[in-house]
């Protein structure tokens, strides 16, 4: 009787050990999405260079906490370099001079591994996180599977580790 309630114990604590938080179930994969670029080309996961970690930021260009974020970013793009970063933000079409904007205000274009667009209205980026504030950032590893994901932004520092990590 001893053994048989041991052994139901282990299975429940693997069980336990093993359950995902909610919030990240089912965005293990990188979601399909098609983004209108500031350069007015679409892109796609199809776009993305197979075996390079990726690391996909939901934002908004006139959030101030995603600018904040630019800028701590910026002078350690360095250790962002070997990943692909997409961010995405639910700018209207019509405004994508907005991310023009950003994309200029912020230099990204000396960073080739940076693509910003826009997903417009259809929110499937937005969806597939459950984005409730921006910035959120979801890492993916060389395989497309899912490293690590925030809904706040962390230190420049823990998203490096995540990245190498991929």
């Amino acid at each position: 009787m001893k053994r048989l309630l041991l052994l139901v114990s282990l299975i429940i604590t693997v069980a336990v050990c093993k359950a995902q938080n909610p919030k990240l179930q089912g965005i293990d994969k990188i979601p399909p999405f098609k983004i209108l670029r500031q350069d007015s080309t679409w892109y796609t996961p199809a776009n993305l260079k197979k075996d390079k970690p990726v690391m996909i930021i939901y934002f908004s260009p006139d959030c101030s906490h995603c600018q904040h974020m630019m800028y701590e970013l910026e002078p350690k793009m360095k250790a962002f370099s070997k990943a692909q970063i997409i961010m995405v933000t639910f700018t209207d079409y019509n405004r994508l001079q907005m991310i023009r904007n950003f994309y200029r205000d912020f230099n990204l274009a000396k960073f080739p591994n940076i693509i910003v667009g826009t997903e417009a209205h259809t929110y499937l980026v937005q969806k597939y996180y459950h984005v409730s504030m921006t910035p959120y950032i979801a890492i993916y590893n060389k395989s497309g599977h899912l490293v690590r994901a925030f809904d706040r932004v962390p230190s420049i520092d823990t998203l490096a580790a995540a990245v190498k990590k991929g």
